[in-house]
């Protein structure tokens, strides 16, 4: 069922309060049927942005006499994170980093990614919802949960750069913004302790395992590859300097995001 009241309608789903803990700042109840105004989960992650701007400290415009340059290379960087730009859809490519498919029909196209805990689902929705997208979810066999937009033009893009005939492949070029990575770890980012973050791969995207490493490095987020034998695929990336990147990056834990899941920054 759409959870935002604009996608596929399907099967009945559980209500939403069945699967997510309430999220701080609380949004509207959902109705009976499962959906979600996508107008409430604007509201609720748009807060929460506006809150992160508002508390956090403020950024010099210059280092303070005596910075290294190592030290001021750092606090540039940060202008690169989630909560430095607005939300588009090209940002999605953080989804297909991850274990996130598109499929192509006619002139539209479709974006689905199979999510292991039910934050995520909540999460990923409101993300979606940012961008002007439909989105549905339902349960899957193996007690995962699928969430996906409808059809629409607005992915052709997208899956233009991303899929090589029907193969997803991402382009030679590619860059992980924080807004990216947000979404990546929204999706598929486990905390591994003591001291690391695994970011995990679609089982099926070996092509582009070595391509996203590659990406992963250009961030200043160099990860280890581990292979489905070694409880992969997905690249864990260890180190404080490292951990304390990823954090900046991709900004301040969503509402609905257990915090204990989230990269938090010192």
């Amino acid at each position: 069922m759409s959870l935002s009241g604009l996608g596929d309608t399907g099967a009945a789903q559980p209500p939403l309060p069945a699967l997510f803990p309430a999220p701080d700042p609380p949004a509207s109840a959902p109705a009976e049927s499962g959906t979600v105004a996508p107008d409430a989960l604007v509201s609720a992650v748009g807060a929460a942005g506006r809150g992160r701007r508002r508390s956090g400290p403020a950024r010099p415009e210059s280092a303070p006499s005596g910075a290294s340059d190592g030290e001021d290379a750092g606090r540039q960087l940060v202008f690169f994170g989630a909560e430095a730009a607005e939300p588009t859809v090209a940002d999605l490519a953080g989804l297909l980093a991850g274990p996130g498919e598109v499929v192509r029909m006619g002139g539209t196209a479709r974006l689905s990614v199979r999510v292991d805990a039910a934050w995520r689902v909540h999460v990923l929705v409101a993300e979606l919802a940012l961008r002007g997208l439909a989105a549905s979810w339902e349960p899957t066999d193996d007690d995962k949960h699928s969430v996906r937009t409808s059809y629409t033009r607005v992915l052709k893009p997208l899956a233009a750069a991303w899929l090589h005939g029907a193969v997803k492949r991402p382009p030679a070029v590619l860059h992980l913004t924080g807004r990216r990575l947000r979404l990546w770890v929204a999706a598929a980012g486990t905390p591994e302790p003591p001291g690391s973050f695994l970011l995990r791969l679609g089982e099926g995207d070996r092509v582009s395992w070595d391509t996203l490493g590659a990406a992963l490095a250009a961030a200043g987020l160099s990860g280890t590859l581990l292979t489905p034998d070694e409880g992969g695929p997905a690249y864990r990336i260890t180190g404080r300097r490292r951990l304390i990147r990823l954090a900046e990056l991709i900004g301040d834990p969503p509402p609905a995001a257990p915090p204990e899941t989230w990269p938090t920054r010192p």
